[in-house]
């Protein structure tokens, strides 16, 4: 008998933050929890594995992972979790219900930010705003659709940045996007690192460059360059 529920987990040294993120996951016989490894140099794989999930491997790059979690998964309906993020309380029904809504083809959780600082706060009302009146939810948000819709879409277009963008957009063509009330709680980390004025100026950048009509790959030079990540990073 399939596993009703896969959550699959891309990941690249996510060593600090993996363990808590399956720990919060309310398993059971019903949902498999699948970590898709990049090639961590840290102890990713072995604390996914005690913690309870099964770990297969892919080449680095989150479309790449996420779509080889996606074939790999037993479940009927997929979950895609970012590995610095954590489900709200009774996620499970929250995601088979909104599925059950005539027409809609793709879910997302509300976004919140662990942060103090108000600025934050700010950003997840406006992708909040953005994934309700667009229906454009992104990756951080906990992305779900059933298995069958997913490979109808072929799963995540092989890009190197914006994966979640295109894939959603694939998904909206054939139903409506949902975004639950209920918020995943994601890491600040990201704008931690490089500065909250920095992190969303970039992150606008890439969006203008997207509607400018600069390729995907070109972009993500871009972005890795100006906040000097390596490639295949998920950061």
């Amino acid at each position: 008998m399939n596993t009703m529920l896969s959550i699959i987990i891309p990941t690249l040294n996510e060593a600090a933050t993996i363990t808590t993120v399956i720990d919060t996951i309310e398993a059971g016989d019903t949902i498999e929890i699948v970590v898709v490894d990049g090639g961590s140099t840290d102890n990713t794989e072995e604390l996914a594995t005690l913690a309870g999930a099964t770990v297969i491997h892919s080449p680095p790059g989150r479309a790449t992972q996420m779509n080889a979690g996606a074939y790999h998964a037993a479940g009927t309906i997929l979950l895609f979790l970012h590995g610095d993020t954590l489900l709200p309380k009774g996620y499970a029904p929250l995601i088979t219900q909104a599925l059950q809504i005539p027409d809609v083809s793709c879910g997302a959780f509300s976004l919140y930010i662990d942060s103090a600082h108000w600025s934050l706060h700010c950003i997840a009302a406006g992708a909040n705003l953005r994934s309700k009146i667009l229906q454009l939810p992104y990756g951080d948000q906990g992305l779900f659709t059933t298995a069958a819709t997913f490979r109808a879409v072929g799963g995540f277009p092989n890009l190197p940045i914006m994966e979640d963008y295109y894939f959603v957009r694939s998904l909206g063509k054939r139903g409506k996007i949902i975004t639950l009330p209920q918020a995943v709680i994601t890491s600040s980390r990201r704008w931690d690192n490089m500065g909250i004025v920095k992190t969303t100026l970039i992150n606008q950048l890439i969006i203008i460059g997207h509607l400018m009509g600069i390729p995907p790959a070109r972009l993500a030079r871009l972005y890795q360059r100006a906040k000097g990540v390596k490639r295949g990073s998920h950061a």
